[in-house]
């Protein structure tokens, strides 16, 4: 029966769960590998559902009013729903970039009419770069100060503290995997940016099934945007798995860490994934998913995998990332 959308909060969610067969095939991988595209999602990522969720929960709790500002410090994607929501619900946003953002993400959050700032605008965090006092907790502390002093109300809207972020996929993202497969998930892959995707998915599937298995993907050190000097970065993804690492715990709902394996994925094998799968399946991935699934292809090749359903979750897709090295140009048509 046809239908008309008339919101695009109708479009968030119920993304498609696509098995990679001819990738699959072509490296006789006899695991199930099966991806969860959510650049499906209006603005073209799995950030949409956080964005909204986390807009819908201020308003509920009487925290945002028409006419208020959100604001909000991202690496991108999280920006840029944030942005498409505040559009369609009658806010204003301000967002604080994260240095190293493609082209594309910029150009998206301007479009929807996000006031786009740089984290270094934030009263106070240029000097603690400069004086080696900057810490997450500053950052987040500094940006709620920054709200205080305005003069109209601007709402801080904290994706690494708001449990609406990984209450989402609780509620949403894994019912829907669980639906898709029968049931019958082995494996579960993602990464871990502000940790919300796998935290919430992760408290489903050990209600469901505590013996599923939880695969956290991280950049590799070397491939961590101001890592190195290597162009071949991944946005997107924090090292929330190294236990030495000083910001593990910053967000408050991330308790106990309770995946089962780490998979730490250099930004080359990622971008040279996502080139591969684009030409096999006809699927474009993002850095981030590139990562995903280069790591699900890892553990599917396992011979203790083999018949396995492995779901891995691909944040979103390459227009992002046209601009980036992940898919050059290396001659320009005339």
């Amino acid at each position: 029966m046809a239908k008309i959308v008339k919101n695009i909060e109708e479009l968030v969610g119920r993304t498609p769960l696509f098995e990679f067969e001819k990738f699959e095939e072509k490296h006789d991988i006899k695991a199930h590998l099966l991806g969860k595209l959510e650049y499906f999602n209006p603005s073209g990522s799995i950030k949409d559902r956080a964005a909204l969720n986390m807009i819908k929960k201020a308003e509920e709790d009487g925290i945002l009013h028409p006419g208020d500002t959100i604001v909000e410090n991202t690496s991108g994607n999280t920006g840029i729903g944030l942005a498409a929501f505040s559009a369609s619900r009658g806010y204003k946003l301000t967002v604080f970039l994260e240095p190293g953002q493609s082209e594309e993400r910029q150009k998206m959050l301007r479009a929807y009419g996000a006031d786009l700032k740089s984290m270094f605008d934030v009263p106070g965090v240029p000097e603690a770069f400069a004086n080696g006092t900057f810490t997450t907790g500053f950052y987040q502390e500094a940006i709620q100060k920054y709200c205080d002093a305005q003069p109209t109300h601007h709402y801080f809207i904290n994706q690494l503290a708001n449990e609406a972020n990984p209450g989402v996929h609780y509620a949403t993202t894994g019912p829907e995997i669980w639906e898709d497969t029968d049931g019958k998930v082995d494996i579960l892959v993602a990464t871990s940016g502000t940790a919300g995707t796998i935290t919430g998915l992760t408290k489903y599937f050990r209600e469901k099934n505590p013996d599923v298995k939880i695969v956290a993907v991280q950049a590799d050190p070397t491939s961590r945007p101001g890592g190195s000097e290597d162009p071949q970065t991944i946005d997107g993804i924090a090292p929330f798995g190294d236990p030495g690492f000083p910001d593990a715990a910053k967000a408050p709902f991330i308790v106990g860490f309770d995946y089962d394996e780490y998979i730490d994925v250099k930004g080359e094998d990622a971008y040279a994934l996502g080139r591969e799968i684009a030409q096999t399946d006809g699927v474009f991935l993002g850095q981030s998913a590139g990562a995903a699934l280069h790591a699900a292809t890892i553990v599917a090749q396992r011979p203790e995998n083999a018949g396995k359903n492995i779901v891995v979750i691909l944040a979103d897709n390459g227009m992002k990332y046209l601009s980036t090295n992940m898919y050059p140009l290396d001659k320009k048509v005339q």
